[in-house]
């Protein structure tokens, strides 16, 4: 643990998976760069002890909190209670100024140690459904955050403030073909990246595999960049190895905007970090909702874009492989569908949305504002008008 400093203290509890960790370290990184000491509070899981690797000037702390799964009450409470204890050292050590909880298990203990050590309190959520987590959570809160004007009304707190889904600043617009040099791939190829979320998808690995023969056929210029989890590497591997497809096939990439930036089209879950980040680099992609995602949300966030036209989607489950693959190849063979697409997307890019939190609980605990380099003057807070969500900031009244 670091040494207790001067800086007013903000705890991120962000572990569980990428979804909630990335986001987590993007609004860190804003919380920093006005004068915070920032701790990230995170899970035993390897995904999470992975991604933390890369962070500079947050302390990081692990905390003993598991998933409740069905049958895996008892190692669910048993692992509460451990977290509980590890927050109340952790919080008497050095107390927060503010706690933030990013959704998912690592949540409850410092939200409840939180409000007893007198920090304020805050959650966001990414998705359409909120989590349990922070259903559970979302009155105890003195402000919600979310991505989806929809939730708004399934959180029990007063005030909800749609700010949009942070994503890391590194998620900017970029030339592909530099993007797709970096993996070691063609500059000036079409190029699909496939993906399952931080910790890969079997059933999307099965899809693309069984339909790339077919794939390559139709359209014998395209690469691919696979991300499989760690479990399928070696056998994805082998499916383009033996069909001769140029590709870069990993079971993790920590540098997904690089992915993102040489996509020509994506397959992807629908998990609301991955749609931030799709919708941030404008990557058009085909969406499959993770079939067993808690209260059915993935496909509740899909649905939100391919309503608004920012997204094709597949269901896993009822489709067939047949119908997959003339999916994927409409997209990939229609240049002005794509375009449609990226267009799309912009609806749903909230590139302040880590800028927004960070400045509302800076805010609150006494921050002062960044100073524009150009200017000299304080960076003002993020005040973009989205036709479909509304203003940034606004606080919406569930």
């Amino acid at each position: 643990m670091q040494r207790p400093t001067n800086k007013p203290k903000v705890a991120i509890a962000c572990g569980g998976t990428g979804g909630h960790l990335f986001p987590g370290i993007a609004v860190a990184e804003e919380l920093m760069i006005r004068g915070a000491s920032v701790t990230l509070l995170v899970s035993p899981k390897e995904v999470d002890q992975q991604a933390v690797r890369g962070v500079v000037g947050a302390e990081v702390a692990t905390l003993p909190a598991v998933g409740l799964t069905s049958g895996g009450k008892l190692a669910f409470f048993k692992g509460l209670f451990a977290s509980l204890a590890a927050t109340k050292k952790l919080f008497h050590d050095q107390r927060p100024a503010a706690v933030l909880a990013m959704g998912g298990f690592t949540s409850a203990a410092p939200i409840w140690v939180g409000r007893r050590v007198g920090a304020r309190t805050y959650l966001h959520d990414s998705n359409t459904i909120p989590g349990r987590a922070n259903r559970w959570l979302a009155h105890l809160v003195d402000d919600a955050f979310v991505y989806f004007h929809e939730t708004s009304g399934r959180l029990s707190n007063s005030r909800t403030h749609v700010v949009g889904m942070p994503v890391r600043p590194q998620f900017q617009p970029m030339a592909a073909a530099s993007a797709r040099m970096t993996l070691g791939l063609a500059a000036n190829r079409p190029t699909l990246l496939v993906m399952g979320g931080s910790q890969g998808a079997s059933g999307i690995n099965k899809l693309m595999t069984g339909a790339l023969p077919a794939f390559m056929a139709a359209f014998p210029d395209w690469q691919f960049i696979h991300l499989t989890g760690a479990s399928d590497a070696d056998g994805v591997r082998a499916v383009y190895t033996e069909a001769k497809a140029r590709a870069v096939v990993k079971p993790f990439l920590s540098e997904m905007e690089y992915a993102l930036g040489a996509a020509t089209l994506a397959v992807s879950r629908s998990g609301a970090s991955s749609l931030a980040e799709l919708a941030a680099l404008r990557v058009p992609a085909v969406l499959i909702p993770y079939p067993i995602a808690a209260d059915d949300h993935q496909r509740h966030n899909a649905r939100a874009f391919v309503e608004t036209g920012a997204a094709w989607s597949f269901e896993q489950n009822s489709g067939s492989p047949e119908t997959f693959l003339r999916l994927i190849s409409r997209l990939a063979g229609d240049a002005a569908a794509r375009a449609s697409v990226q267009a799309a997307l912009a609806q749903w890019d909230f590139p302040d949305a880590a800028r927004d939190i960070a400045a509302h609980i800076g805010k609150a605990i006494g921050l002062s504002e960044p100073v524009d380099q150009f200017t000299d003057r304080p960076r003002p807070a993020g005040d973009e008008f989205n036709p479909r969500r509304g203003r940034a900031g606004e606080v919406v009244l569930s």
